[in-house]
Parts: structure tokens; sequence; C-alpha cells
């Protein structure tokens, strides 16, 4: 579904990613990995079209996501959490979903403006996805409550919830689990691997939190001061010796 063709990012004389390459299979989990610094959040947002890719190619689908406007990347079937949680903090977790669906809806500024016929269909539409994605992440006792009162590790799960929203066929995870403690961190990687089954989802995960990234991927890749040090099933790239080195140090 995914693939990552020789990418390189520099900011100056800072390089931030040197010729990175792996693919993402459909229907996988694959989790991205490295110290920091290592180029991991780097490579998301050149994914999401914040960055700008200084060399090769990211392919989406067969078609090259360096040609589409970033503003229809979610459009093109692709939806981001993020490691700072950017959510509507005033607003109910209810809008927080439903924002989350607006690039699938048809209606302009003009149409809601005027109220003109269709509107309230589709905002009803739009309101019932909503719920089934908030009952489906279990947060239906908060549907109605603002973000901003609710503990970090629920914020988290409303954040899923809108990035689910836009329908799309791969989600980004950057470090879903920072912040958690290790009953939440069991949960939400029981979450993953359950919204990814039902959904038919391919994930790329940016994760710290190894115990997670390792139980629930299919395909691990390791990054280390912008370059790729290893690629494979999870027990390869636990073993391998870049990424023993790259997090213990050479006398390990």
């Amino acid at each position: 579904m995914l693939r990552v063709q020789n990418v390189g990012v520099r900011f100056g004389g800072i390089v931030a990613l040197d010729d990175v390459s792996f693919d993402v299979p459909v229907g996988c989990i694959v989790g991205l990995i490295g110290p920091n610094g290592a180029g991991k959040t780097t490579l998301f947002n050149c994914l999401s079209r914040l960055y700008q890719c200084g060399s090769g190619d990211i392919l989406f689908d067969g078609s090259s996501l360096l040609k589409i406007p970033r503003h229809q990347v979610a459009a093109t079937g692709i939806g981001r959490t993020f490691q700072n949680l950017a959510l509507f903090r005033t607003m109910t977790v209810l809008d927080n979903v439903m924002v989350g669906r607006h690039c699938r809806t048809a209606t302009g500024f003009f149409m809601n403006a005027v109220r003109m016929p269709g509107v309230a269909r589709e905002e009803r539409a739009t309101r019932e996805k909503a719920r089934v994605l908030i009952d489906l992440l279990d947060l239906g006792s908060v549907a109605q409550a603002r973000v901003a009162d609710l503990p970090f590790g629920t914020q988290k799960r409303v954040e899923l919830a809108r990035a689910l929203a836009s329908e799309p066929r791969l989600l980004l995870l950057d470090e879903p689990a920072s912040g958690l403690n290790h009953e939440e961190v069991d949960a939400l990687g029981k979450l993953i691997r359950d919204v990814r089954d039902r959904l038919k989802l391919t994930v790329l995960l940016v994760e710290h939190h190894m115990g997670m990234v390792m139980s629930i991927s299919d395909r691990v890749v390791a990054l280390n001061f912008g370059r790729k040090i290893a690629e494979g099933t999870p027990a390869e790239v636990r073993q391998h010796p870049e990424v023993i080195q790259a997090y213990l140090g050479g006398g390990a």
C-alpha cells in the first residue's frame, strides 16, 4: 500500500533522512522505531505532506503522494494521529470526531451557511458515523464531554477516533502510547490490532514503547541518524546488531 523510495530530507546542514526505503504491505501493522532524533517523525511529516522531501518518492497505492496537494491527503485515504495531541479542546468528543469526517462531506461553506437542502441529511449521516466510532473505541460515556476535561489516555482514543472518521485505508500513528501507563499501553495495543482487523486497515506505527511495537507489529523498520539500519520481523529486528548498538551502545 505504501512504498517509501530513497527519501532524503535536509534541514540546512542536518541530514534528517538519508536515502530511506521500505514498503508497508496491505493489511499489515508496520512499526517504525529508532532512538530520539532518528528521523521517525520527520518521515511521518513527509508522508502526511507537512514536510517536503528533498529527494526520493513516496507511493501510496501506486501513485506518488508528492503530486497530491497537502489538503487532499486525508481524502486520498491517509489518516494520522499526532505525538502531541492536536484536538479541539473546548469542543465535545462527538464534535471532534465529526470534524474528522470533513474530507468525506460534499456540502461546502456556502451550502452550510444558507442551510441548503442536503446539509441536514449529511450532518445526520456524519453524526451517526461518528457515534459508531465512539462506540467502537468505548467513548460513549464521554461523547458529550469537553475534550479538555478528559484524562490524557481518553484524549488519545478521541484523537484515534477522529483519524478513523476520515475512513482511511492507511493509518499513521505517531507515538500513541506516549504518556500512558502500563495498563493503558496493553489496552492500546489490543485496540490497534482490533481496529486494524475490524476496519481492514493498514497501519504504520511510530513508537518508543518497544514491548508494544514488538507485540503488535507484523514487520518493523529501524532508523538511526536518518538511515534505515534494519528491517524485518520483530524477532529479526530485535536481534539485529545495529539496532542493539543504537539503543544500548557498542558495549552491548
